[in-house]
């Protein structure tokens, strides 16, 4: 039997209660996170202990593979802890600041990891959930992945990379993706190009236990299964015909010339916050061409603006915590935002620009 044991490092995350815990199983270094009750969405002290474990294991000789993983049945990570951002609106603080940093950091180091990073993305991966395991080098997804980025449903706008991730994706699909915040399934994210293997939910324990003593190329290619049809594919004839503008305003007509699934794509994006639709669009354009820390930085400016004007807290407020699904956006229409006003969510920061390092290892 291979052996198991767990790391130890000067934080709370040794024991069965931590937030998020990491094993040493053979050669396989493991993360889980581990807040069941809340899908594992993630907080500040959960991102500053994956970047310190993540730089120490890049090093350690015997860590060959990461694996991520979520506790609980319901999903790999719903994302930021966004009752904590809310709450931090509200005192106004700059916690939420410090924590998107902390994460754009993780975001980035796991993109240039010098090991196989593996990421179960079963159940939901939403959000940040996506910015810890879709920059990873082996994303597996399965029958019961709900993944995507909902952000305009609070007023938020693609982060943690997914600008980048979405401009990627074939055609205008990452673009309907963006604008809609549809929840995607397995197939759907490995057609966008966020996922790489398909394998059976069932089948992910004995996965991890081959990891440990197997080269992950040879484990997932033991498990991994063709795929089902991607009903985003199927509608790509629509899609690519009807997200082709850069104005939000084209795009919804557009759709609803279109009728059918697209009238209706209109209908959802009519709904979301004006201005994070608009931003969202144009962040998405700007994004094509440019690397993934360059969309960071990007993100960053966006974020911070943001969090300060009236629709993410409003959103936050009606999904969230009042519940009452009925947000009151400022403004309230597409053509109250005017093109100056999406322009300044782009402007530099100046000292609070995000400045991320080209190897963690400098600060650990």
């Amino acid at each position: 039997m291979a052996e198991r044991r767990s790391d130890s490092i000067p934080t709370d995350t040794d024991n069965a209660d931590a937030e998020v815990l990491f094993e040493r199983r053979g050669h396989l270094g493991v993360i889980t996170l581990n807040r069941p009750r809340a899908v594992n969405a993630l907080n500040a002290g959960m991102v500053a202990a994956m970047l310190r474990r993540l730089t120490a294991w890049a090093d350690d000789d015997g860590v060959a593979t990461v694996l991520v993983q979520g506790s609980g049945e319901r999903g790999l990570c719903a994302g930021g802890d966004i009752v904590a951002i809310y709450r931090d609106i509200l005192a106004g603080g700059d916690e939420t600041a410090g924590f998107w940093e902390a994460e754009y950091r993780l975001n980035s180091l796991i993109s240039r990891y010098p090991k196989p990073y593996v990421a179960f993305m079963d159940g939901l991966v939403l959000g940040g959930g996506v910015g810890i395991s879709a920059h990873g080098s082996v994303r597996i997804v399965t029958e019961r992945t709900r993944t995507g980025m909902p952000e305009t449903t609070i007023g938020f706008v693609p982060d943690v990379g997914g600008t980048l991730l979405l401009a990627r994706s074939p055609g205008e699909a990452g673009t309907h993706a963006a604008l809609t915040g549809a929840h995607l399934d397995g197939a759907d994210a490995l057609f966008l190009g966020l996922a790489d293997h398909f394998v059976q939910s069932e089948k992910l324990a004995d996965l991890a236990a081959a990891l440990e003593h197997e080269t992950a190329e040879a484990a997932v290619g033991r498990f991994a299964e063709k795929p089902p049809a991607s009903g985003l594919e199927a509608q790509r004839h629509w899609i690519d015909a009807c997200y082709t503008a850069g104005d939000a305003e084209e795009i919804l007509r557009t759709l609803r010339a279109a009728g059918g699934e697209a009238a209706e794509a209109a209908d959802t994006i009519e709904a979301k916050s004006p201005t994070a639709v608009k931003v969202a669009l144009a962040s998405l354009r700007r994004a094509a061409g440019l690397t993934l820390d360059e969309a960071l930085v990007q993100e960053f400016r966006v974020g911070l603006r943001c969090l300060a004007g009236p629709d993410f807290r409003e959103g936050i407020r009606a999904q969230v915590v009042d519940k009452d699904r009925n947000p009151h956006w400022r403004p309230p229409t597409l053509s109250e935002v005017h093109a100056a006003d999406v322009e300044r969510f782009f402007a530099p920061l100046g000292d609070r620009e995000l400045v991320l390092l080209e190897k963690e290892t400098d600060n650990a």
